[in-house]
């Protein structure tokens, strides 16, 4: 296992795994025809770094700058799981919440500054308190929130086998 964690493939599965999760959502989302909330948006840009992050550390063999992507990794990891379980706090409180279906996210980016955007985001709207698909009874930010913390794990494995390495 330590020796999977120090390769390359250890970078590699994690970078796929950000990404095929980004792409399972796009799939769910025009099989089921759903329209994302703003922060099942900010979830997949989320995944998408965390994914870059892997890329890098997959391309740059050094390793410091492995260690710290991987501490990297851990952060944006942890920062979606806020974001997931945020989400997931609005479904749950969905009777309890005065909510509107607010602007989308397209409109919130092109037309105000990024701080009274993510104010609007974390806000969240009556888009994000629907929960229009489930599987095994888990909505998509509770499946998030299950992707970030294994991700958070995977990456914390690397940086106990790297910091070893190092």
């Amino acid at each position: 296992m330590k020796q999977f964690l120090l390769s390359r493939w250890a970078d590699f599965a994690g970078f796929v795994i950000s990404f095929g999760l980004v792409i399972l959502a796009l799939v769910i989302q025009t099989v089921y025809q759903l329209e994302p909330c703003p922060l099942c948006i900010t979830q997949r840009i989320v995944f998408m770094g965390l994914g870059l992050a892997f890329l890098l550390s997959l391309l740059l063999r050094q390793p410091l700058i492995n260690l710290l992507l991987s501490v990297i990794q851990v952060g944006i990891a942890l920062a979606g799981a806020g974001v997931a379980i945020r989400h997931w706090w609005i479904q749950a409180h969905k009777g309890q919440m005065w909510v509107d279906c607010g602007v989308g996210f397209d409109y919130m980016f092109e037309n105000f500054p990024l701080k009274k955007m993510m104010t609007l985001i974390f806000r969240g709207t009556g888009d994000c308190a629907n929960i229009d698909w489930t599987v095994l009874g888990l909505s998509l930010p509770q499946q998030a929130l299950i992707a970030y913390l294994a991700l958070a794990v995977f990456a914390g494995l690397i940086i106990r086998a790297r910091r070893h390495a190092v």
